[in-house]
């Protein structure tokens, strides 16, 4: 099963690629995607990174689609009708979404977060509508993971790992890692 991490030009760096890597050190099949009309992406500390694949190019899957925040990313990734479509869809079949700082916002304003326990990045909650705020550094509900911000990325990562490959694997990881 294929997982999604989607990149738009001004995403957080730190909240991508630890998702990218923790995910393939598990062994799980995820790819980044760029929703530029290019495979090469900005961060918001202006590295510039090439993307597995373009936005056009995304298959079907029952697997996690990912949003790293950052600004502009964040707001370039709420402004793909394309991506918003997609996620609303994958919502729609209660699959697999994660989002972490900003980015929560972009589910908030597609409805997906109404009645989920849900964090953001400090300040950002307003965009959360009708979810229920929480203090912890990263929240599941349901099929919906969220994230505070750059500082849980790692935990953010392993939280995503451990639904796909189990709670034991993701500490091994996370151990090897020397963050557990």
């Amino acid at each position: 099963m294929r997982h999604y991490v989607f990149l738009a030009d001004g995403f957080e760096d730190i909240e991508a690629l630890s998702v990218v890597d923790v995910l393939r050190r598990a062994g799980v099949d995820v790819k980044t995607v760029s929703i530029n009309e290019d495979l090469q992406v900005t961060s918001s500390h202006g590295v510039t990174m090439l993307a597995d694949m373009l936005f056009a190019d995304v298959q079907p899957t029952q697997g996690y689609l990912i949003l790293p925040g950052g600004m502009p990313g964040t707001t370039n990734l709420g402004n793909h009708s394309g991506l918003c479509a997609l996620l609303q869809a994958h919502h729609a079949k209660a699959l697999p979404l994660a989002a972490i700082c900003a980015a929560p916002r972009v589910l908030g304003g597609l409805g997906i977060l109404q009645g989920k326990k849900a964090v953001c990045y400090p300040g950002c909650e307003g965009g959360l509508n009708g979810a229920l705020v929480q203090t912890d550094s990263v929240v599941k509900d349901g099929h919906v993971i969220t994230g505070k911000g750059p500082g849980v990325s790692l935990a953010f990562a392993l939280a995503i790992a451990a639904t796909l490959v189990g709670d034991e694997k993701a500490q091994v990881i996370g151990k090897a890692m020397i963050f557990l």
